[in-house]
């Protein structure tokens, strides 16, 4: 089945929300990695969440939220462009053992040094510009309850997420109340639309959420309200990984370091920690990336960049 993004917007009122499907998308994850129950209880969470907050962004470019952690769990990053192409990683602490009830603290935040970041990365930046980059701590006891904050400290939006997944299933759905414009509705319109969706929205249950298809979310939670609802989109799994891309990565740490690493190893090997592509440069290889001059070495990199 085709994963499903379904945006509404709530008439009269500046409260809109989203409905996503991402079940395809993670069992192409899934299919890549083997991560314990309580891992892909928050990876697949995270994946859902970066689906709807992906579509409201307007530009061309790559969102990416981290998680990183101080627990067993070292690392979460899911990627989701503009087209809603998607993938997602974790990362485990070395012989982690970690139990299937561990909550989102216990797994990355069992030090209070968890941090979640969200960057926002144009695909064509102007002259000197940099991706946005929003890092907060962990607050919070889900990956839910995480974005509410984050949103509401440094978007100022109300927004309000409701995410699960399971070994076959990762679901999720978001309202927002959007700053009014344009004086539409009477008073009190939106902050009553907020409060009855919001309530409305609270029944829905991680069982019924894993269960139940998109449609008929959106008709049994709002039935009773006048939304307008939008052409569906459609998130699917995209690794954005390349030999090229590759061959630049290595070509950054320099000559000298890439030289005596093929007199110890004889080639190179790197695996995509997204989708698992193997990738090889052997002696040829490695000389032809430095055909034309070699580059500066890369600096130390920036700890919450991925």
């Amino acid at each position: 089945m085709t994963d499903t993004l379904q945006k509404f917007l709530f008439e009269n009122a500046s409260v809109r929300g989203e409905l996503v499907d991402v079940s395809e998308t993670w069992r192409h994850v899934l299919a890549r990695r083997d991560y314990p129950k309580a891992v892909k209880m928050v990876l697949g969470d995270m994946l859902a969440a970066a689906a709807l907050l992906s579509a409201n962004l307007k530009f061309n470019g790559v969102i990416v939220m981290q998680i990183h952690g101080d627990g067993p769990l070292r690392l979460l990053v899911v990627e989701c462009d503009s087209e809603l192409n998607m993938r997602a990683t974790a990362k485990l602490a070395e012989n982690a053992v970690i139990p299937d009830a561990a909550t989102l603290e216990q797994l990355v935040n069992a030090n209070g040094e968890g941090r979640f970041v969200i960057t926002l990365d144009p695909k064509e930046k102007l002259p000197g510009q940099q991706a946005y980059q929003g890092i907060v701590p962990l607050d919070g006891e889900s990956v839910a309850v995480v974005i509410e904050n984050y949103m509401l400290r440094s978007e100022q939006l109300d927004t309000k997420l409701w995410l699960a997944a399971d070994d076959n299933v990762a679901r999720g759905l978001l309202l927002q109340k959007l700053p009014r414009e344009g004086g539409i509705g009477a008073p009190g319109d939106d902050l009553s639309t907020w409060e009855r969706t919001v309530m409305l929205a609270s029944t829905l249950r991680r069982e019924e959420l894993l269960t139940t298809d998109v449609e008929t979310l959106m008709r049994r939670l709002f039935w009773e309200e006048t939304i307008r609802v939008f052409d569906p989109r459609h998130p699917q799994f995209l690794c954005s990984c390349t030999r090229e891309k590759v061959g630049t990565m290595l070509k950054m740490l320099g000559q000298e370091e890439i030289d005596a690493a093929l007199q110890d190893l004889g080639k190179l090997e790197v695996d995509c920690d997204f989708c698992g592509q193997h990738y090889e440069f052997d002696s040829v290889d490695c000389a032809q990336l430095f055909v034309g001059g070699s580059p500066e070495p890369l600096a130390a990199a920036n700890p919450v960049k991925h």
